[in-house]
């Protein structure tokens, strides 16, 4: 999944971005304020990662902005600022959640992927589809219970499917969510990426729509 990271301190964005690469995610990392702001309007974000003492602007001002204008994307309040007055402000400002500095990585990313549920109407900590299961916080991947291994970008691709069933995703679509912008993209790499799964979970996996896209049928 894509998650916009708007974090001006550099030792702890670097972490997150490095640590939540690591753990499968795609970060675009902005440490300024108003770039920060923008940035949601220029891709499609699953999900954010807002610090509140910005330089350019204030978290919550940007926040605010967001929500005034339509953007329902879910929102983690990252900061120090953490006693309970700064919470509840943070929080009827739009925030989704809230977690003090310090943190620990594996708790990002597990409100990371029940934020991402939630905005996706499920309260299940699994994904699955007819015998594949797919858990979003260790990542492993099973087939009639037995576990399939897929490479980081196999495995984001599926999350993006599973997050998406009965939807038809285009190939930009999908390069727009499991790619950052700091990564080089192959002309070819979503049908490579759909051609691997197709051998790993099974060749009717995932259907392909002529010149449109592709479709993961529940049905």
């Amino acid at each position: 999944m894509r998650v916009l990271l708007v974090e001006d301190d550099r030792l702890i964005g670097d972490g997150l971005k490095a640590g939540l690469e690591k753990l499968g995610f795609a970060v675009d990392w902005f440490t300024d304020g108003l770039e920060g702001e923008e940035a949601l309007y220029q891709a499609p974000y699953e999900v954010v990662i807002l610090d509140l003492g910005l330089p350019g602007q204030d978290g919550l001002d940007i926040l605010k902005k967001w929500r005034t204008k339509g953007r329902k994307e879910p929102v983690l309040i990252l900061t120090a600022r953490g006693d309970v007055d700064q919470r509840i402000i943070g929080l009827n400002s739009g925030a989704d959640d809230y977690l003090g500095k310090p943190f620990s990585l594996k708790e990002v990313q597990a409100r990371l992927n029940a934020l991402v549920r939630r905005s996706n109407g499920s309260s299940l900590p699994l994904l699955t589809y007819k015998n594949i299961s797919f858990n979003p916080q260790t990542r492993q991947v099973t087939l009639n219970g037995k576990e399939v291994i897929l490479s980081p970008k196999e495995n984001n691709l599926l999350e993006l499917l599973l997050l998406n069933k009965n939807k038809i995703l285009s190939k930009e679509a999908i390069e727009n969510k499991i790619y950052s912008w700091d990564d080089e993209v192959q002309s070819n790499a979503v049908e490579v990426h759909i051609h691997h799964l197709r051998k790993k979970l099974g060749r009717d996996f995932v259907r392909t729509i002529n010149k449109i896209g592709y479709i993961l049928e529940d049905k």
